[in-house]
């Protein structure tokens, strides 16, 4: 369950977000708490980006639907 405040994410938000936390995990050198809590908030925000993505998809299909003018 995502809050508010994520809930406000614009898709390029959170995928820099989520690019900045791959980058801490691969960097290593955090304990194993900050690390889970990394990867929690990894998995936050690419549900956000996901979200995102599949609005886009259902925008585009209806679009492609509606019949011509």
């Amino acid at each position: 369950m995502t809050d508010k405040k994520d809930e406000r994410l614009s898709y390029e938000q959170a995928r820099a977000e989520l690019a900045s936390v791959v980058e801490r995990l691969e960097a290593g050198g955090t304990t194993l708490e900050e690390s889970l809590a990394l990867w929690e908030r990894g998995e936050k925000l690419a549900e956000i980006c996901q979200h995102w993505l599949d609005g886009a998809r259902a925008r585009l299909d209806a679009a492609r639907q509606e019949p011509a003018s």
